[in-house]
């Protein structure tokens, strides 16, 4: 289940192009506020798409989408495990950081997640990325009990950084959706 950033992704973004490569079998969300992102309206749609998934999907995102998917599994824990098999996110954006888009104003770091309702997650951390640094995003692993895995200097890991279709980290996605 793809969860793009603010804007959603464009056709080149590598969450676009993994969605095209799975065909029907992804899904992605459908918020109504992409322009001025309501953290409300996100998790809404967050849960509309996960309730229209066969099996519990692995939830896939990227910036803004990490921070709502991780409200989304804080508010929704109890139970939760029932819902999806894990999160594999990447490149969260830090709401503290001077970088943060003032239209997505009401989105929160990351809440600790007690450990008898954490999902496996995975959180893909870049060295360089200009919205978040690489130690703030690990305290946000930390609260959400995510393995983090550090990819080096990818910038935000979308198509200004040049990653492409991200091919490594499509290998990266697959070994989490292995392992559960």
């Amino acid at each position: 289940m793809i969860v793009p950033g603010i804007w959603n992704s464009a056709p080149e973004h590598w969450q676009s192009v993994w969605q095209q490569e799975r065909g029907t079998a992804a899904v992605r969300i459908a918020p109504a506020s992409w322009r001025e992102p309501d953290p409300d309206d996100w998790r809404h749609a967050i849960s509309v798409a996960v309730a229209s998934c066969p099996e519990p999907p692995v939830l896939v995102a990227h910036s803004l989408g990490v921070l709502a998917v991780a409200d989304w599994v804080a508010t929704s824990a109890a139970g939760l495990t029932l819902a999806v098999a894990g999160v594999f996110l990447v490149a969260p954006p830090d709401p503290l950081a001077p970088a943060f888009p003032e239209a997505a104003v009401g989105f929160t770091a990351p809440r600790a997640i007690p450990e008898g309702t954490r999902v496996p997650a995975q959180l893909v951390v870049s060295d360089d990325d200009p919205y978040c640094s690489a130690a703030r995003a690990t305290e946000f692993a930390a609260a959400m009990g995510a393995e983090v895995v550090r990819v080096g200097a990818l910038g935000h890991v979308n198509v200004a950084s040049g990653v492409g279709a991200w091919p490594w980290g499509r290998a990266l996605l697959q070994r989490f959706e292995d392992a559960r």
